[in-house]
């Protein structure tokens, strides 16, 4: 799903104008292809819609109802910001064509090939793009106007008294516990226009991964790649599988998704040997990218397996690809004892792997590597995964010349995020994940991450925006919303014992791209915690508030 334009075409003048004729034909297929999904979906979520607006006017209309009740009768966007999201989310689970099986328009990655700029961000990694990978895409003026059908006229964004009638009483819910914060901030303006403790700092559970995902784009850049290699040490006829840090390395063979194939690098490395002459190997293994500690300050626990620059599938015990599930205890030594497998049944045999460090004389043989960042990022934030957060912080932390362990990883990010001039008053890092409950952000850092991922100027960021996960639809939120904002809300969610959190962005009934954060403390009924943040969320999508 892709954000409204956050900068007028217009303003670039006579080459925006070549750029617009060179894809409109495109875009004018994209409508025709879409316009059918786009009616079939605002057909099927306006119940929802109807009753999210009937549950939430009481706040909504308490402000405005008596100089614009027209504004939230319903949440009938015919080409406003709701239908369009909604329509979207749900053309990205079918639709074929113009669409990207992961949601990002092709169009978009036309403009971007256009502005000679890198482009088109890929969820799924198999949607056709090129041998060089998916890449970030740079805010790209909004087709969804055209396939709505209809003007879209974005007006004033909302004022603070007119949020905080709305807010206010939804956040003062019980179920939200004794303490919370919560920042609203206009993404095209960067303007706060609601605080509430904005600059107090609380556990900000897996929203953490959001600081984790702008460090570590700012650090690699959108396109870099994990790389897992094999080398032969001259002579001794070692041969090493040195790990680069990829999480997503899979050993399945219907592994798909444009991740790095364990299997692929074992076939090639048997060719390469087969080329020497050579049938039997030693085989050891390096994971020496990393340092310190691979079991995290929780201890070993089934949301992350320990933190190894050599893994296969998350060091997972099962065929699941997110979510907890028990973890091997060693996961280079499991990888390294599959890839010895996949060898043998190439004609290569191995001894029994274990750990060493590949030297410089050693030749490279074969490589793999992930799908870009911006591909990594996406996964992390839509599934929450830990495993991705924790690897990215201690990349984070090797481009940063840090020590690759937890604490240097929590230092690499707030570096990286001091450079980029981000708030930083009361925040404390001390892993990626947000596992852990020493950590500390605050509302009005998070939503200043997420207004500085949808700077114009900051393409490399926005995988930030659209990992999110979106409301009803995708990763953490997909059993969320669903007789509420589905479509429009899209959020990162945190949840520990106690702790319930969500940051993400929304479209208000007036066309404005809002980001939003909010943060609770003392908890104690997980379940109408959420509820509560989530009617929260609904609400703001639902104000029309200028």
């Amino acid at each position: 799903m892709v954000v409204p334009e956050l900068r007028p075409w217009r303003a670039a003048g006579p080459r925006v104008t070549r750029i617009a004729n060179a894809v409109r034909p495109r875009l004018a297929r994209a409508a025709d292809a879409v316009r059918p999904g786009l009616t079939r979906a605002a057909d099927t979520v306006r119940p929802y819609l109807a009753r999210t607006a009937a549950a939430v006017k009481p706040q909504v209309t308490r402000f405005t109802g008596m100089t614009r009740p027209e504004t939230v009768k319903t949440w009938q966007y015919s080409a406003g910001a709701a239908t369009a999201g909604l329509a979207l989310a749900a053309t990205v689970v079918t639709a074929a064509g113009p669409w990207d099986s992961s949601g990002q328009r092709t169009a978009e990655r036309d403009r971007a090939v256009a502005l000679e700029r890198t482009g088109g961000t890929d969820h799924a990694g198999d949607s056709g793009t090129t041998a060089a990978g998916p890449r970030p895409a740079p805010s790209a003026a909004s087709v969804l106007t055209a396939l709505g059908g209809g003007a879209n006229t974005v007006k004033s964004a909302p004022t603070g008294k007119a949020l905080a009638a709305v807010l206010g009483p939804l956040l003062g819910n019980t179920a939200l516990g004794a303490r919370h914060t919560a920042v609203v901030v206009d993404v095209a303006s960067g303007r706060r226009l609601y605080g509430a403790g904005a600059g107090t700092a609380l556990i900000p559970a897996s929203t953490t991964k959001i600081a984790t995902a702008v460090a570590a784009l700012s650090a690699l850049g959108a396109d870099h790649r994990l790389t897992t290699r094999t080398a032969l040490e001259p002579d001794t006829q070692e041969l090493v599988l040195v790990g680069g840090g990829d999480p997503t390395l899979t050993a399945r063979e219907d592994g798909g998704g444009g991740w790095a194939s364990l299997r692929e690098l074992a076939h090639e490395t048997a060719a390469a040997l087969k080329k020497r002459g050579i049938a039997a190997v030693t085989l050891s293994y390096d994971k020496t990218l990393y340092a310190g500690s691979e079991i995290h300050p929780i201890g070993v626990n089934d949301n992350l397996a320990p933190v190894s620059a050599l893994m296969a599938d998350e060091a997972r015990t099962d065929d699941s690809a997110s979510g907890p599930v028990a973890r091997v205890s060693d996961p280079a030594a499991d990888a390294s004892r599959t890839f010895a497998r996949f060898l043998a049944d190439d004609g290569i045999r191995t001894t029994s792997p274990g750990p060493s460090k590949a030297t410089g004389r050693a030749e490279n043989l074969a490589q793999v590597s992930s799908p870009p960042l911006s591909a990594l990022v996406e996964r992390m934030l839509t599934n929450s995964d830990n495993d991705i957060a924790e690897a990215l912080a201690r990349q984070t932390a090797v481009a940063d010349r840090q020590r690759a362990d937890f604490e240097g990883g929590g230092t690499a990010i707030r570096d990286r995020l001091r450079k980029l001039g981000l708030p930083l008053a009361g925040a404390q890092f001390h892993d990626g994940s947000g596992l852990d409950r020493a950590d500390r952000l605050t509302a009005n850092l998070l939503t200043a991450l997420l207004v500085k991922a949808g700077d114009p100027d900051r393409p490399e960021l926005r995988p930030v925006l659209t990992g999110l996960p979106v409301a009803g639809f995708t990763g953490t939120l997909t059993s969320r919303y669903t007789d509420g904002a589905a479509g429009v809300v899209r959020a990162k969610t945190g949840t520990l014992t106690g702790v319930n959190t969500l940051a993400g962005t929304v479209v208000d009934q007036d066309g404005r791209l809002l980001a939003f954060a909010f943060l609770t403390a003392d908890t104690t009924d997980p379940g109408a915690a959420q509820s509560a943040l989530d009617r929260t969320a609904s609400a703001l999508a639902a104000c029309g508030c200028g």
